[in-house]
């Protein structure tokens, strides 16, 4: 069932518009209630809700019913037992994303001018059949209120072509790909005597049935359109393009839905802008995730000093994808951790704090899913390779509570097709649940 679940996430979740979208729409189906972050909130014990915020990044909570007695308890002094618990995730993967003023041709090529997003692999984007998806803004009455039009191509739109090899006799030695020459899509072939230089932008207004000058702004990219696909004589792999971090926004939802604690909050963040380094006003380093857990207890009736108590008794996951180990490439992994693929989860571990881990909250956890036998292993870079980073280092220095990293290992990670052992999803959406249960 929670391969289903994963495969539909996939599906759907081809933008950090289209993860958002269906991820409001999933929670809405299970009771959630949607919230407008400018407008009069009204909570209640027992309620559940769903925040949309920009489009690209989506907050859920649920209010235990015995969320009143937790609160009173900081009045006089009793303790409590982290009243709140928080995980989050990234909507957003490395990809293609299309400029402005993006159509050129050359001779009967008519193509688009696309930017690199984030740090794909990018030799694996040649070749495969591209679609587009993301949001549109259009003309409307109201200066100050343009309309937003999601898109999603429904069938595939460009493609980059690689160099022939006879034309390119290094290429599988290793050639640099230039991203302003190498990476630019083809879209049409221009056969007949064209007489329009905006061909790209023309298809755009058809598809959305408006007008080509009432097109304001677009956000685009491109996305794999190859469906995810079980791998081996077992079935025992899943390769799909987005496994980071669509895998860890399918264990968040499925949490905060099947969860439920009666004296405490449980908050999930789905963060855009992570792959480029969070700093945006949807991103984990800005301020909304304090200013989120302020409100959420104000508006229950805790004043600030009770509010300041429960953050410092909180504990945040940071759910991102790790690494396996690579079976053609062994001596990349650390010498007594190298995790693997199908075996559970990972705790992800770095003394530069480039994952926000601790001890005594890796501790904390470990204890968490050892109570219900919940499979996890342990990632730690080698100590002669600098690693990625998650958003969790950098949520926890504007929320500083205990925080641990820890996500599904993967091999060919930002890779346009990444791969899983199918299997591991069913450990991180069960510690996750776990987490925000016991």
């Amino acid at each position: 069932m929670r391969q289903d679940c994963l495969i539909e996430t996939l599906k759907r979740g081809v933008s950090p518009f289209e993860t958002v979208e269906a991820g409001k729409e999933r929670l809405l189906e299970n009771g959630f209630t949607e919230l407008n972050y400018g407008m009069q909130w009204k909570l209640v014990p027992g309620g559940k809700y769903v925040v949309n915020h920009h489009g690209t990044t989506l907050f859920a909570f649920t209010i235990g019913s015995n969320i009143k007695e937790t609160i009173a308890s900081k009045r006089t002094g009793e303790p409590s037992d982290m009243p709140l618990r928080m995980a989050a995730a990234h909507t957003d993967y490395p990809c293609l994303r299309i400029k402005p003023n993006a159509d050129f041709k050359t001779d009967v090529y008519a193509q688009v001018n696309v930017e690199v997003y984030g740090g794909p692999i990018l030799n694996t984007w040649f070749d495969r059949p591209l679609g587009l998806a993301g949001r549109v803004m259009v003309k409307s009455g109201n200066v100050l209120a343009p309309r937003t039009i999601l898109y999603r191509s429904k069938k595939p739109l460009m493609i980059v072509p690689n160099l022939a090899i006879h034309m390119n006799r290094d290429v599988n030695k290793g050639v640099e790909i230039n991203n302003q020459v190498d990476l630019m899509p083809v879209v049409d072939l221009l056969l007949q005597e064209e007489t329009s230089t905006d061909y790209f932008l023309s298809y755009l207004a058809e598809e959305l049935s408006v007008k080509k000058e009432d097109i304001l702004d677009f956000e685009l990219n491109t996305y794999i359109m190859e469906e995810p696909q079980y791998v081996g004589c077992k079935d025992t792999m899943l390769s799909a393009p987005r496994l980071d971090n669509q895998t860890s926004v399918c264990a968040l939802l499925s949490a905060i839905i099947d969860a439920e604690r009666e004296g405490g909050v449980n908050l999930i963040a789905l963060f855009d802008h992570e792959e480029i380094g969070n700093t945006s006003k949807q991103g984990a380093a800005s301020i909304l995730l304090h200013d989120m857990v302020h409100r959420i207890f104000k508006n229950l009736g805790a004043d600030e000093e009770m509010t300041e108590q429960v953050i410092y008794q909180a504990m945040l996951l940071s759910v991102d994808v790790a690494h396996g180990l690579h079976p053609n490439k062994a001596g990349k992994m650390d010498i007594t951790n190298h995790p693997v693929l199908g075996k559970g989860f990972c705790i992800k571990q770095a003394c530069s704090q480039s994952y926000a881990t601790d001890a005594e909250a890796i501790s904390i956890f470990r204890q968490i899913c050892d109570s219900k036998k919940i499979p996890y292993q342990i990632f730690v870079n080698r100590s002669d390779v600098r690693g990625g980073g998650t958003l969790g280092s950098v949520a926890s220095t504007l929320l500083p509570v205990k925080t641990v990293d820890i996500g599904i290992p993967l091999l060919s990670m930002h890779s346009a097709r990444e791969l899983m052992g199918a299997a591991d999803i069913d450990a991180l959406t069960d510690a996750v649940s776990t987490f925000f249960t016991l």
